[in-house]
């Protein structure tokens, strides 16, 4: 079992990481205004996926195997990086739309919402330096059986990334109203269009 100084570390570093801002947090923000709460949690469980396959990776040392993979990863992260394009020119050029509570969501509209957020974070560098490379310095990977991993680092891992998650959806919720107006939406939309087109710009470079 991991000792308690390497679950505090974990957790910290963590929550650090996943606050910054980045693809993600800006995705999550842009579709909470935009459609509520439900959307966001859903794109948030999206994101939450991804980083378990990125800490799986790390863990049964899956790192090693890409290297074997080479070109398999670059096809990968060339291909996650234009889906992000893809995402940048979505908001880039959506509509700023009335803030509506309480309006009916498809289930179309909900997956749509998730695997947005599963493909932002296996095409984010920024989760990719975490669990590839710092996680190692935070924790004694080769000391990590199944069992930890399914019972600490899995639920550990959830929860943190909810909690944080939540935070960014309940605040954008909240501050709906504010974003009503058409400048203040085109202004989110474009910022987090920003954000994903650096995001997949930086994909590109190590797809190179």
């Amino acid at each position: 079992m991991l000792e308690f100084s390497q679950v505090l570390t974990y957790t910290a570093a963590l929550a650090v990481a996943a606050a910054i801002p980045g693809p993600g947090m800006a995705a999550l923000v842009a579709r909470s205004v935009s459609g509520g709460a439900l959307p966001g949690f859903s794109l948030l469980l999206g994101l939450i996926l991804g980083d378990l396959i990125y800490l799986s990776f790390a863990v049964f040392g899956l790192s090693l195997v890409a290297r074997h993979f080479d070109a398999l990863f670059v096809l990968v992260r060339g291909c996650a990086a234009l889906y992000l394009a893809y995402l940048a020119w979505q908001f880039w050029k959506a509509k700023p739309q009335p803030v509506t509570v309480g309006q009916p969501l498809n289930r179309q509209e909900l997956f749509s919402a998730w695997l947005s957020g599963l493909t932002i974070t296996l095409g984010n560098p920024k989760t990719i330096a975490f669990y590839l490379a710092l996680l190692p310095l935070v924790i004694n990977l080769q000391a990590v059986s199944l069992q930890v991993w399914g019972v600490m680092l899995v639920p550990l891992t959830i929860a943190v990334l909810f909690m944080v998650g939540g935070l960014f959806v309940l605040g954008a919720v909240r501050i709906r109203h504010v974003l009503a107006s058409p400048r203040a939406q085109q202004g989110l939309f474009r910022g987090a269009a920003i954000i994903m087109l650096g995001a997949a710009a930086a994909m590109l470079v190590q797809a190179a």
